[in-house]
């Protein structure tokens, strides 16, 4: 992982490292910690915000050369903003606002987490840290130099001045694996398609067996065996072939009933014979966000011992114009036994998805499916990039994956399902079509992919506009955000963990 920022916890008598960073809310107030470190430069730092216009405003900074009296060569001044407004996620923000202040190269930085009334929560302190991370992550490994004024990694040794040093750093210990999670994710979503394709992608995603996690692959002997025709008739065009990945953790009570998660893992689509604009294509290497995703999550509950069992299954395929491609007007008979009429090669995820999706429904009968999917760009049209599509057959984890998003600031909105939906995918000749009409287009899509649930409690999540080039956020400058790892994290976290 491209991961340079060491993050550690030290205690309030240790702070006087490197660069220094404190926190203060919008009355300009510190802590004692603060006061302390900053000693009779408190005054100076006061009138720099006052010729700043500094408000500590939340998230706001004000960065200085230090005054005199204090053992740092610069100063960051975080503000807060008004104590009683700070949600959960804002700690995370602002350990990502600290690292967007770091500069290229390597640093040492101290950070005082400690407010006006005393010294942070180890909770609170471990956000900050997975907050530095997060936002610390780039992914530059193919530039062999920089240009003048191009921002390489960030490289900082970061220590953390906390009241309790033992409790901040066991709040941190599962965290610090969610974050490993993330960056998993951005760095699967970031690399260029001729590096990951299928085979290298299941490869990778094998990777997790280090961290205890049961990784089975599924080549296109083992696909075609289980009758997976609408998976293998979007790889039968690319030389590269197909595969399927299934991953196992088992950490809850044995013979429990595991959740699982499925990802749409579309390495590189051209549209095939419905082939793409040559505008943006390079962004389809993108398309195969949902399976990062999934990769990810299960690292991070595999690495922090998640005391649940999970499922997780990506379908791997490129989807190529080659002259064994399939065209539309071909229908293919998927691992279900329906039979889908090809509309439109560009509808390449639903086929994907609908074989892995009735995979993981039979063979191990989960008590839910969560999939995600880089799956229409009309779920963009809808809701812009700062939602993720939640398309469900069951209300109780519509809400609790609505309730999760806001938490996390990895936010969904509900979408409507329907049979009036339904009859817009009706084949004349196969049991139905894998494309309807334009208008609806994320909608239809949805209720292709519920036909291949059978009766399991199942939602779809259409990352399109979430999972590549969304916008920057004070946690991630990455072309691929890892959106998901850390929402489906906490939906397990708070609902689905047993206890031993």
């Amino acid at each position: 992982m491209s991961d340079a920022v060491k993050v550690g916890f030290v205690p309030f008598s240790a702070a006087s490292r490197g660069i220094l960073v404190v926190f203060c809310d919008d009355t300009l107030k510190s802590g004692a910690a603060t006061r302390k470190a900053l000693g009779k430069a408190a005054d100076t730092i006061k009138r720099a915000a006052a010729t700043n216009a500094f408000k500590a405003k939340s998230g706001s900074t004000l960065d200085i050369l230090a005054p005199e009296g204090i053992k740092a060569p610069r100063l960051i001044v975080v503000g807060i903003g008004k104590p009683s407004d700070i949600k959960e996620k804002d700690f995370l923000k602002f350990g990502g606002v600290i690292a967007g202040k770091l500069n290229a190269g390597s640093d040492a930085v101290t950070v005082i987490a400690e407010l006006a009334d005393g010294a942070m929560q180890p909770d609170t302190a471990a956000a900050i840290a997975s907050g530095i991370r997060l936002r610390a992550y780039k992914f530059d490994r193919y530039k062999t130099k920089k240009k003048d004024g191009e921002n390489g990694a960030v490289r900082a040794d970061v220590s953390i001045a906390v009241g309790d040093v033992a409790a901040a750093k066991k709040a941190f210990a599962p965290e610090q694996h969610i974050v490993d999670g993330v960056i998993i994710a951005r760095e699967l979503v970031n690399e260029p398609p001729n590096v990951l394709y299928p085979e290298e992608f299941a490869r990778r995603a094998s990777q997790l067996k280090k961290v205890g996690v049961d990784v089975e692959i599924l080549d296109v002997k083992a696909m075609t065996k289980l009758g997976m025709g609408a998976l293998l008739g979007v790889a039968q065009g690319s030389t590269r072939p197909g595969r399927t990945v299934i991953m196992r953790w088992n950490g809850g009570k044995k013979g429990e009933q595991p959740v699982a998660f499925v990802g749409k893992g579309v390495c590189f689509d051209t549209g095939g014979i419905s082939i793409k604009g040559a505008a943006n294509m390079e962004d389809m290497k993108g398309d195969m966000g949902g399976a990062a995703c999934v990769v990810g999550l299960m690292h991070a509950l595999a690495a922090r011992k998640a005391k649940v069992n999970a499922v997780g299954a990506i379908g791997l395929v490129e989807n190529m114009p080659d002259g064994n491609a399939q065209r539309p007007g071909d229908i293919v008979t998927s691992m279900s036994g329906q039979t889908i009429e090809i509309i439109n090669t560009d509808a390449e995820g639903r086929l994907v998805l609908a074989d892995v999706l009735w995979y993981v429904a039979k063979k191990f009968k989960p008590k839910f499916m969560v999939d995600l999917a880089t799956l229409t760009g009309a779920i963009m049209v809808a809701l812009g990039t700062e939602h993720a599509g939640l398309f469900s057959n069951n209300d109780e984890l519509a809400e609790r994956l609505t309730k999760v998003g806001i938490e996390t600031g990895e936010r969904v909105w509900r979408m409507p399902l329907g049979p009036e939906y339904d009859k817009m995918i009706d084949s004349q000749f196969a049991d139905v079509k894998n494309a309807g009409a334009r208008n609806g287009g994320s909608i239809t899509a949805a209720q292709f992919l519920q036909r291949f649930v059978d009766d399991t409690p199942w939602a779809h999540l259409d990352i399109a506009g979430t999972a590549m080039g969304a916008p920057k956020t004070d946690i991630n400058h990455s072309w691929g955000s890892g959106y998901g790892v850390r929402l489906l994290e906490r939906l397990v976290t708070e609902y689905y963990e047993t206890t031993k």
